[in-house]
């Protein structure tokens, strides 16, 4: 079949805004909730282990049913953010959420207080619910009183999340001004970004100085509110809910050991010469003295070569094939099932993501495609994600989303197995630089990127309660790029805005390491996989398959690896040095 640019269908989850089954999706979860409260006064500590699974049958039936409504809000929000219809179920789904949340709040807070005795009684029979019950009760130390997490639940919704929806609003209705053949051009980020690649080094200073013009016209009031939503995180995380610090809040629920996560971020520190040492080489391929910030993902060979979205498919698809056909066949369900929504169209939301709603549902996968290799390996990332989530579909609501750590590493690996594809098949050596050039821009946005984030962030908390203004934020950003490209480039002054327009600082503090770590990981497992052959791909495919129905570290260690020891991190770092002396 011909794969066409396309949208995707919501169907599968509700018809429309006025649908009969969105209405009673709503007085459904009224209904099992009502009568999930029954449940309050029977829960004791000597209650029969059967009578504890059903509890946990019912709840997970109320979460499903949660998860398509919040899905379908959020997906057709992402579709058109300037749908006033969609708003308005985005809003209405969060407080109604919120509030079945406090509703149903009194059983994790007194599975949270139950005794360890009777804890370990009930989770050896609660089967496929075993870890999230585990992983629930790592939350002891920092569950405040049922009245207190009441609150908290209510105050997010007009609050912090408020907060956030309505820095999406803002910076998705953005419209970026740039010549372009000498016309002016008015553009969406997504258009802005493309040109970041362009062979022109005037064209892709442009975009970038286009970007940072409307960024630093509202950066003080973007600023603002990103000293809001870290005060409000320390005030809740670290006053509230006694985290030893901002980031702990994060690793607790990635359930990633901060030793581990300090390793990583330690290792990074150490290894930033590699990425100096290859902007120094690029330089000299592009024909440049030096590279300006704006050069670093220029293109280096003139291969120009664009992919219709039909030929982007099939490559990625005979790519996932040589690998796994069963995983090539997961990845055609999303097309199969129009889950694909690859339109550039205004107020549509920029970038790419992967969604996954219930375990049995095929993911819904967002890309913005417009031809260029860099959208076939974007679109082989976001397949691959779906891929890990249908791969889990065997366990419960609950345990088959992998944790954010792990959640990198199928698309990631993905990415990987159709770059080796292509290499592989490429007897154009400008074509074979291109790529390897790529992987290494790549590299750079996943790991180092990534991890300069993820340290600018730690002191941004630091800083803000110490009541730094948005000016100062801007000038440690600024010192914090000095420190990850030294003198390998030139930094112009206007890039001290750029954190403004990073969503996921604002969405998800600390949520950008699990980028690092994943491709990390990937680029340790790949190592495995080139020493192994056919021997590693049923332990990839477990590693996989456990989505996240077990902590990150036991899943890891039973593949042979220890994410507590600097040497594993070193090892990823290992691969990208090989592939600068390659170039």
């Amino acid at each position: 079949m011909a794969y066409k640019i396309s949208k995707w269908s919501l169907a599968p989850l509700y018809s429309g805004y006025e649908s009969a089954e969105l209405q009673s999706a709503f007085d459904m979860i009224e209904e099992q909730v009502t009568s999930f409260e029954g449940l309050r006064n029977k829960l004791n500590p000597d209650m029969p282990a059967d009578q504890f699974v059903d509890v946990m049958r019912a709840s997970e039936e109320t979460a499903r049913v949660a998860n398509k409504l919040y899905s379908f809000a959020g997906l057709s929000f992402t579709a058109d953010t300037q749908d006033q219809k969609a708003q308005s179920l985005q809003n209405r789904v969060l407080q109604f959420l919120a509030e079945v949340e406090n509703r149903t709040l009194f059983f994790s807070l007194w599975w949270k207080e139950l005794d360890g005795d009777n804890a370990k009684r009930l989770l050896d029979a609660s089967g496929g619910y075993r870890y999230y019950l585990e992983a629930m009760r790592l939350y002891k130390p920092h569950t405040l009183s049922e009245a207190e997490e009441k609150i908290l639940n209510i105050k997010n919704v007009t609050g912090s999340n408020a907060l956030v929806n309505l820095y999406d609003s803002i910076t998705n209705r953005y419209v970026f001004k740039m010549k372009v053949n000498g016309k002016e051009k008015e553009m969406t980020s997504a258009e802005l970004f493309s040109y970041r690649y362009s062979t022109d080094p005037k064209v892709r200073a442009e975009s970038y100085q286009a970007q940072f013009k409307v960024l630093a016209n509202d950066g003080p009031i973007l600023g603002q509110m990103y000293q809001t939503r870290l005060r409000d995180w320390h005030n809740e995380n670290v006053n509230l809910r006694k985290f030893s610090g901002p980031i702990a809040a994060r690793n607790l629920s990635n359930d990633i050991p901060d030793e581990a996560v300090d390793a990583l971020l330690g290792v990074a520190r150490k290894n930033v010469n590699i990425f100096q040492r290859y902007f120094n080489m690029k330089a000299k391929y592009i024909g440049m003295k030096k590279l300006r910030r704006y050069d670093i993902y220029a293109p280096v060979a003139r291969a120009k070569k664009t992919y219709s979205f039909d030929e982007a498919v099939n490559m990625v698809l005979d790519a996932f094939n040589g690998f796994e056909p069963k995983v090539a066949d997961l990845a055609k369900r999303v097309f199969d099932e129009s889950r694909i929504d690859s339109e550039i169209r205004k107020g549509k939301s920029g970038g790419a993501f992967c969604w996954s709603v219930v375990p049995e549902m095929t993911p819904w996968v967002l890309v913005n495609y417009q031809g260029t290799g860099r959208e076939v390996a974007t679109l082989a990332h976001e397949l691959g994600h779906a891929i890990h989530a249908m791969l889990a579909s065997h366990h419960n609501t609950f345990t088959f989303h992998s944790s954010l750590p792990l959640a990198e590493t199928a698309s990631t690996f993905a990415e990987m197995v159709l770059i080796d594809k292509l290499l592989t098949e490429e007897k154009d050596e400008s074509v074979r630089r291109d790529i390897l050039f790529k992987q290494m821009d790549d590299a750079y946005a996943t790991i180092m990127r990534q991890s300069y984030f993820a340290l600018f962030e730690k002191q941004a908390h630091e800083m803000v309660q110490k009541n730094a203004s948005a000016d100062d934020l801007a000038a440690a950003y600024l010192e914090n790029l000095k420190e990850q490209f030294g003198d390998s480039l030139e930094l112009s002054d206007e890039f001290k805005w750029e954190w403004v327009g990073i969503p996921h600082i604002y969405h998800t503090p600390f949520y950008v390491y699990a980028y690092a770590f994943g491709q990390l990981l990937v680029l340790a497992l790949y190592q495995q996989f080139k020493a192994e052959g056919e021997s590693f791909k049923p332990k990839y495919l477990r590693i996989l398959s456990a989505g996240g129905s077990e902590a990150p570290e036991k899943i890891l260690s039973e593949a042979g690896i220890n994410i507590r020891d600097p040497k594993f991190w070193q090892g990823g770092f290992d691969v990208l040095e090989k592939l600068v002396s390659e170039l």
